[in-house]
């Protein structure tokens, strides 16, 4: 692979043809060549971050073509983080908005380094990732790290800015993921912080420059200056553009099932008749912005796969008060605290919830359930 050759990536909105891309998964090449920009990854986290696919789906799909828990333990630990992520959301709530387990230190600035934004870092892999992702949606996990270690190791900016910059653009957007990942990476939920340099990046880029301010030994970290190229930083104003409120019409002779951002699972109560309501509440994506690719993302996934879907563009107050649908069910999730009705759990890889401080802590607990399938 060269560098020059960008990776033509798309996300279908099909279901059919996203459940081949989970049977499509070589988990065996996974676990070797996950770290690189051309590993043999799935490309269906959009479709967990939405609620399309659960992890349990995926790891009971890849269980059942034989492989032993050895072979694929690489593959089954990565969606276990996912779940991770939204345990730690679960337990903290908002906390995960703030320095969680250390302040973030030293910082310089509660911005971004306009060299990120304008894909203009003079890192080649890191420009070229940037450039692509305003147009796919999507950043190779690595390319995630290195952006954020420049962001806030070398740049010194407060992760938040720089995390709710990658979150709007991200087709996965999943902001326990997102946020929690950017404080690992700061050293704000982990007790060391995560920094590349240039060799790295050329290992996994399939790159090979020179000359950077990453191209230096990684002793040379501990007392490095802000790079000239990172000094200029932005603030900025995100949006999201919600389509416009068309008339929906409720039976409330029968149930009404709620999806939102984070549950689209087009299956989901498929065999009961009842009202489909995607609800987009301007207060979530206030706080929470995302671009317009992934509305449009959303919505055409919805469209195609949930009959029948009505869009309701509104707080869940209004809905109730405007339509007084009879019974209402969702599922659960750290930013419905405030729906009413019946909530369900989403389905789970394993049995284990709570608060770990470390991944490894809840891992150990998961593959305890493992050892006695």
């Amino acid at each position: 692979m060269k560098l020059s050759e960008p990776i033509d990536i798309k996300f279908p909105t099909k279901y059919s043809e996203i459940l081949q891309r989970v049977y499509d998964i070589d988990p065996l090449s996974y676990g070797k060549t996950r770290n690189y920009v051309n590993g043999s990854v799935t490309y269906l986290s959009p479709y967990i971050s939405r609620g399309i696919l659960s992890t349990k789906f995926i790891f009971n799909q890849i269980l059942k073509r034989g492989y032993s828990y050895d072979q694929i333990e690489k593959i089954i630990q990565e969606l276990a983080w996912r779940d991770y992520w939204q345990q730690v959301w679960i337990s903290k709530g908002d906390s995960i908005n703030r320095d969680l387990k250390n302040e973030q230190k030293p910082v310089a600035n509660l911005a971004i380094p306009s060299a990120i934004v304008n894909a203009k870092t003079g890192v080649v892999a890191i420009d070229q990732a940037i450039s692509e992702f305003y147009k796919t949606g999507y950043l190779h996990n690595h390319i995630r790290m290195y952006i954020a270690s420049i962001a806030c190791n070398m740049g010194r900016s407060h992760w938040e800015v720089p995390a709710k910059w990658m979150y709007y653009y991200l087709l996965d957007a999943d902001w326990a993921s997102n946020a929690l990942s950017w404080q690992w990476v700061s050293g704000a939920n982990s007790n060391k912080k995560y920094v590349a340099n240039q060799d790295n990046i050329n290992k996994y880029c399939f790159s090979e420059q020179k000359g950077t301010f990453l191209d230096i030994s990684y002793e040379g970290f501990t007392d490095m200056p802000i790079p000239n190229v990172l000094k200029d930083t932005k603030e900025f104003e995100l949006e999201t553009i919600l389509p416009n409120q068309d008339t929906i019409k409720l039976d409330n002779k029968i149930p009404t099932c709620l999806y939102n951002f984070y549950n689209l699972d087009p299956i989901w109560k498929s065999d009961t008749v009842a009202n489909r309501i995607l609800l987009l509440e301007p207060s979530h994506f206030r706080e929470y912005p995302v671009c317009q690719n992934t509305i449009d993302f959303i919505l055409k996934f919805c469209f195609e796969n949930i009959d029948n879907i009505q869009v309701y563009v509104g707080e869940f107050n209004d809905l109730i008060s405007e339509h007084k649908p009879s019974k209402i069910s969702y599922k659960e999730h750290p930013l419905n605290a405030h729906y009413q009705g019946e909530e369900e759990q989403r389905d789970w890889m394993f049995n284990v919830e709570g608060y770990y401080p470390s991944f490894f802590g809840f891992w150990k607990k998961c593959k305890k359930q493992l050892s006695l399938e």
